[in-house]
């Protein structure tokens, strides 16, 4: 269902699941519609369809860029640092914005393109120099990498430093000289290159990822008193990760919160625009910066000497409600923030004149080693207001060894400010043609390897790379040239196969391609390496096709291309094509037909946590971390939630001791990313030393609590003020009956006492005789039986109503059939509409937590973490999912149950007061009583025993003794 609407340059989002309530309307300097009412030219251009009925309202690139494009250039020319920032979930559009795709080109190849003609235009109109330098980076897990020169450790990146001038940099970040947009698109192509590899051998997809695209712009000329003079421009355009991540270590409160280093830099990101929106309001906010690499790198852009524009980028499908409606919040408040630009002019001979200076400072206060206080002035930025720096070692509390870690990190931070200086002075006196030429030698010695394979794959059988991000498919490219076996498997410094990958569960001999008589086929060379061929596992030798989907292990995806066989009807293949079907041959249906938004907001997680619990168990067998993944589907009464839908969990089971965890999504996608961490470092050579208990993805406490199972206590009884007392079924996450829990709900009087028999208490009509009336019960749990004894240490939880805090039991430790004896009241004082609603349809979800028994040996018999999940797996498929989402325990059923329970009650209380009349009017008749008065019919419609039965028959005889009125009509006759 589409969600979105757009008039002007005002957006209106519609609530799927309150579809009558008003929409939510933001409004931006410019809203644009690009989801239907473009109609494709013959190049492939999208532009608006005036046949549509949204094709007035459709915006082509060529219109975002004019809107925001020329915006940007202008202010380029007068020397203001500008920045378009692009936020928004991944898949939304946020890299087709700012780059585009083919022909239908984004805000920053128009830019560079524009750039260059206006150059061009201006050259020979006077004395002015014009200079144009190029980088690229990519922030991955709080790492800065180098995108143009990609060698180096992926652990430690490039570091990130403060100049007093420019702010933050990262240090050894390579800039090119470009003469030319050509020249510029290139070394895009390149970076992009370089940023798929990285992903290939990492799995660092680009929805994890920032990409910053750097223009440095110059332009040099003499001013009036003769004096060389640079204005310069730096323009910087920001493709921000998938904002899905944004929320997800906050999630769950978990331990490893801190490491999920994606989610830290847009928290963080987050945290700098609401602080800097509050200052605009005048409020005197700290603004944390150095919170993550990214803020700090983006500390100008944000709220300093920049003019920025933020591009979001959203969903209009009903099931991306929440994220779209967060992304929306974000932009609004972000329009809120104020920069303070200013043109970047000064003399070059003064520039390089600063710059000597300073250095002098610098390297004094190095020889002296005075460098605590002062040379924290010296190397931070005026702009850096976050008060948080940790360079103050006049603090209370800090240890020697804490203020010599300060010490050192400030002295390295003054070092490379000196650096920096020499290179920009060097920079600064090195001639335009010399770095031109230097940078047109490299770029030349790049490309034509490049160009070469791309040239060859025209005509060539390969495989070609499949990513999340379509900019980075096929940009890594395999020819599979002439007969005989190309080998696929690890790729070594001292040995690598034909095809050499990195990544977890890559064997030295995973694969081999063939030809034989103009056929290809792939088969194993390892037993157990995993090779899927269209979503199913290659158990033989098998014949490929072209535009067939290839994986291997867990993280490299291809397609298998024969140019020959190539035409303009095949299908486009896409990632998410081939992670459909490697769901589908596990047995998951993927059908959207029908289905409801729960439905396909499950579907999209299973598509998504597949392959991640694949490469985690990839990822532990070759640790031997005596750890395994499996995917289960946890509904919301399962996790003792009145609302919500069924979700994906990773049950984790430690192979050495036997327990088991439940992890929801975000938890373990954290924690995967980690454990990528820790692979990294093993394969590159670093020490893990550093790797504890408490920093360990695969670590879980033995000790730590775990939610046993549920149990759904209906309160209609409470409704008609009638007693419950049931033993009912726990059900674990599997919807399975693992033990029996007694409860009872006892209604009560106003002194909080139980009623009893002489209590007349009779509901028929909850709504008008309960609602505005006082009502209070206890609720009752004395014992639990039959859980499985793996389980002790027992206690529940549950809450009522819309209570803030849970209800909870004593702990019973030591035992796994524990005896609570818990009570407690319930008073609601008058009780409302609301609340009556409440106790006729919704139950008390009772939680049941408990920890698990320590085994005193372990059980795996001598194998390894790779023999123990291929012992377990058997026909399974290739993802082990523990549940099907069927419920053995029907949670309807038992509803249904206790209303047919109660109506049984309430039936056989009214068949009791049938009998009590019959008796009444027999004794009557006996006695020869005329009459029986009101009152005493009355009482005895709300008898609930024998007791009241015999009160009633006494009253009606002594009533019997009364005289019978004569009526006025019967005196006048």
């Amino acid at each position: 269902m589409l969600i979105v609407d757009m008039q002007g340059n005002a957006t209106a989002l519609s609530n799927p699941e309150a579809p009558h309530d008003e929409p939510k309307k933001f409004t931006f300097d410019f809203s644009y519609w690009s989801f239907d009412g473009c109609q494709k030219q013959d190049n492939g251009y999208m532009v608006p369809d005036p046949a549509h009925v949204n094709g007035a309202k459709y915006c082509d690139q060529r219109q975002v860029f004019k809107d925001l494009g020329n915006g940007v250039m202008e202010n380029a020319w007068k020397g203001f640092n500008c920045s378009l920032f692009a936020y928004g979930q991944t898949g939304s559009g946020k890299s087709y914005s700012v780059v585009g795709y083919g022909v239908n080109k984004g805000i920053v190849p128009m830019f560079c393109e524009d750039l260059f003609n206006k150059i061009n235009e201006q050259n020979g109109k006077g004395d002015t120099q014009y200079e144009v330098s190029f980088s690229m980076l990519e922030i991955y897990n709080e790492n800065v990498r180098d995108l143009l020169n990609p060698g180096g450790s992926k652990k430690s990146g490039l570091p990130v430093r403060q100049h007093p001038k420019m702010g933050f940099y990262a240090e050894g970040l390579k800039e090119v000289v470009v003469n030319s947009y050509i020249m510029i698109e290139k070394k895009m192509e390149e970076g992009t290159a370089n940023r798929t590899i990285a992903a290939t051998n990492m799995n660092a997809t680009s929805s994890r990822a920032h990409t910053i695209v750097s223009i440095k712009f110059v332009q040099k000329y003499k001013n009036p008193a003769g004096k060389e003079t640079a204005k310069t421009s730096i323009i910087n355009l920001v493709d921000l990760a998938g904002s899905e991540r944004a929320d997800s270590t906050g999630a769950t409160g978990d331990r490893l919160k801190e490491g999920a280093a994606i989610n830290l830099s847009l928290s963080s990101l987050g945290n700098v625009i609401a602080a800097l929106a509050d200052n605009s309001q005048g409020k005197g906010t700290r603004v944390p910066y150095r919170d993550s690499v990214l803020t700090k790198l983006l500390m100008n852009a944000l709220g300093g000497n920049s003019r920025t524009i933020m591009v979001a980028a959203i969903s209009p499908a009903d099931i991306n409600f929440e994220e779209t409606l967060s992304t929306l919040r974000y932009a609004d408040r972000a329009k809120q923030i104020k920069c303070k630009a200013v043109v970047n002019e000064d003399p070059t001979e003064k520039l390089i004149t600063d710059l000597k200076a300073e250095n002098e400072r610098l390297k004094k206060m190095l020889e002296s080693g005075d460098i605590s206080k002062k040379g924290a002035a010296l190397t931070q930025n005026p702009d850096d207001d976050d008060d948080d720096d940790d360079d103050n070692d006049a603090k209370a509390g800090l240890s020697d060894a804490e203020r010599e870690a300060i010490r050192a990190k400030l002295e390295a931070e003054m070092q490379a400010a000196v650096k920096e200086n020499e290179r920009q002075m060097e920079e600064m006196k090195r001639q335009y043609e010399e770095k031109l030429k230097q940078a047109q030698d490299e770029t030349h010695t790049t490309r034509s390897l490049l160009s070469e394979t791309n040239e060859k794959a025209k005509k060539t059988p390969h495989l070609y790379n499949l990513n999340i991000d379509p900019l980075l498919t096929g940009q890594v490219k395999y020819l599979l040239q002439g007969n005989g076996i190309k080998k696929i498997g690890k790729k070594k410094d001292d040995k690598t196969p034909d095809i050499g990958l990195l990544g977890p569960g890559i064997y030295d001999d995973h694969a081999a391609i063939s030809m034989e008589g103009g056929k290809f086929f792939i088969e194993k060379l390892t037993a157990d390496a995993r090779v899927l061929l269209n979503g199913a596992p290659v158990m033989k030798k098998t014949e490929m096709a072209h535009n067939d989907r290839l994986v291997i292990a867990t993280i490299s995806y291809f397609v298998f291309c024969i140019p020959s066989k190539a035409s303009g009807a095949d299908p486009e293949i896409t990632f998410d094509m081939a992670q459909q079907e490697i769901a589908k041959s596990s047995g998951i249906t993927l059908d959207g037909t029908n289905k409801s938004k729960d439905e396909l907001l499950l579907q999209q997680d299973l598509i998504e946590v597949m392959a991640d619990i694949e490469e985690a168990n990839s990822i532990s067998e070759e640790l031997d971390k005596k750890m395994k993944f499996e995917l289960v589907l946890v509904s919301p009464e399962a996790r003792g939630l009145h609302t919500g839908r069924t979700e994906a969990f990773i049950r984790v089971t430690n192979f050495e001791s036997n327990l088991e965890w439940l992890w929801d999504k975000m938890t373990f996608i954290s924690r995967k990313e980690k454990m990528e961490e820790i692979y990294d470092d093993i394969h590159e050579g670093e020490k893990t030393a550093w790797l504890t208990p408490l920093n360990d993805p695969f670590y879980e406490s033995p000790d730590a609590a775990v939610l046993v199972g549920t149990t759904a206590v209906y309160l209609k009884s409470v409704a008609y003020l009638l007693p419950f007392k049931e033993q009912l079924q726990i059900v674990d996450y599997k919807g399975e009956n693992i033990g029996y829990i007694a409860v009872e709900l006892v209604p009560c009087n106003a002194a909080g006492k139980p009623f009893d028999k002489q209590d007349s208490v009779d509901v028929n009509i909850p709504s008008k005789e309960l609602s505005g009336k006082d009502l209070q019960f206890l609720v009752k749990i004395a014992n639990i039986r039959g859980l499985p004894r793996r389980f002790e240490d027992i206690h529940c939880q549950y809450k009522v109503y819309m209570e803030d805090e849970y209800t909870k039991t004593e702990k019973i430790m030591g035992t796994n059939n524990p005896d609570f004896n818990h009570s407690q009241l319930f008073s609601y004082k008058p009780c409302t509409m609301q609340q009556v609603d409440y106790f006729l349809n919704k139950p008390i979800l009772i939680q049941i937590w408990g920890e698990q028994k320590h085994p005193p040996t372990t059980s795996t018999k001598g194998m390894n973490t790779r023999e123990l999940i291929a012992s377990e797996r058997q026909a399974k498929g290739q993802v082990s999912t523990v549940n099907s989402n069927t419920k053995v325990v029907d949670p309807e059923k038992i509803k249904l149950q206790n209303s047919l329970d109660l109506i049984t009650k309430r039936m056989h209380r009214l068949e009791t007061r049938v009998e009590y009349f019959k008796d009444l009017v027999d004794t009557a008749e006996k006695n020869d009583v005329p009459w029986v008065s009101f009152g005493v019919l009355k009482k005895l419609s709300k008898a609930n025993s024998e007791d009241d039965l015999i009160e009633c028959i006494k009253k009606m005889n002594k009533e019997k003794q009364k005289a019978i009125p004569k009526s006025s009509v019967c005196t006048i006759l």
